[in-house]
């Protein structure tokens, strides 16, 4: 019964929402042209269906091989901030220095100092919009390691790898894992802010683009619900690798 709920309750609500805005669109007998209904999107999804999964998968995989880096440098950074203070002090401006400024500014700067490098322009974006609340998430739930457990285990003996293993990374995974769920969507915003940035022909963020430019909104809205689409599924995927890692922090619901 449980699972059920997991799955129709979702499907629902998106379900409501589409009608909503189909409804919406009617009631304020906007054109397509001004504003496109759910209605309007299955013929433009068929019409450039080989477009879409073609540019759909250039998005995902440069999407994931951000993230994976993401991840990787966000966790490693993450732990120096965590088990040092000094280093915690050290970082923290620069890091959120850097995440306050405008994504949409660096990556002009991204596209000219790697020109040509397409691929790698667009996985670096992904990289360094994503990162941040991974490092944090990380660093918190290390520095707020009960020192207790560390005095105990190390007076046992235990030494620094071992307290990591067996204390410190299991605490931070729910924490890891709440800030991947947020890394994912970011991760989708920098690859398709390089694909319509940089005029290379890849990703669904040039197809957006072409619609933009033809001025066709049906295109357009089918391309935003085509992120979406692959958005949510990267979202379930976390969530099923979090009941599988870190599936005991879940409170249980009465």
């Amino acid at each position: 019964m449980r699972t059920f709920q997991k799955i129709a309750i979702p499907l629902a609500a998106i379900l409501a929402f589409l009608v909503f805005w189909e409804w919406l669109v009617w009631v304020n007998d906007w054109p397509n042209y001004k504003m496109a209904s759910p209605s309007d999107l299955w013929p433009a999804f068929w019409k450039f269906r080989g477009l879409f999964f073609e540019y759909g998968w250039q998005t995902l995989w440069r999407t994931v091989a951000g993230l994976l880096l993401a991840v990787v440098f966000g966790v490693a950074l993450g732990m120096i901030m965590g088990f040092s203070r000094t280093m915690r002090d050290a970082l923290y401006p620069l890091l959120v220095g850097f995440n306050a400024i405008p994504k949409a500014t660096v990556v002009p700067v991204i596209a000219l100092m790697f020109v040509g490098q397409h691929d790698m322009n667009t996985i670096l974006i992904a990289f360094l919009i994503s990162f941040f609340p991974i490092a944090v998430s990380v660093s918190i739930g290390l520095s707020t390691l009960e020192p207790e457990y560390r005095d105990i285990l190390q007076s046992l003996g235990a030494s620094k790898t071992t307290i990591f293993w067996k204390i410190a990374l299991p605490k931070t995974l729910p924490e890891f894992f709440g800030a991947l769920k947020v890394a994912v969507t970011l991760a989708f915003i920098g690859t398709n802010l390089m694909e319509i940035v940089e005029p290379h022909g890849k990703g669904l963020g040039h197809l957006f683009d072409s619609g933009k430019i033809s001025a066709d909104y049906p295109l357009m809205f089918a391309v935003l619900i085509a992120l979406a689409f692959l958005g949510i599924v990267l979202y379930y995927i976390v969530v099923a690798l979090e009941k599988i890692f870190a599936g005991w922090a879940e409170r249980a619901e009465t």
